[in-house]
């Protein structure tokens, strides 16, 4: 694979617009695209301009999805600039999502948890990511 691949994380929901308001106006993700019935499914792509991933959230009427599996499904953002990480915080609070314990305790320590109308959680943590 080559360092220009673009990822998209994909995922069902039952609740596209409440997913999406969590991502956007929460998290503060953009919109990127979206469709309306293309083969019975509704989707929304969010994420940063210019990145090199997006998530897509689709729904397809009549057929149930159900919550995460575990607390441990999660998508990290690594955020090592502090007061970018306590903008990102705030805004989530803001736009009325409170903080949740996570399930391993190490995301706790220098991160802080929220969980989706889905129940997948995304934590912000505040820390540089080394491979």
């Amino acid at each position: 694979m080559k360092t220009d691949t673009t990822l998209r994380i994909a995922r069902p929901t039952e609740h596209l617009e409440q997913v999406v308001r969590f991502y956007v106006e929460g998290l503060g993700l953009r919109v990127l695209g979206s469709f309306e019935d293309h083969d019975g499914l509704d989707g929304v792509m969010v994420g940063l301009p210019g990145a090199r991933f997006h998530l897509e959230f689709t729904h397809r009427q009549g057929h149930p999805v159900g919550r995460a599996p575990t607390e441990d499904h999660l998508l990290v953002f690594y955020m090592p600039d502090h007061a970018d990480w306590q903008a990102s915080v705030d805004r989530m609070q803001a736009a009325g999502y409170r903080a949740v314990p996570s399930s391993n305790p190490y995301w706790d320590r220098d991160g802080i948890s929220f969980e989706d109308p889905d129940g997948y959680r995304v934590v912000l943590q505040n820390s540089e990511w080394s491979s």
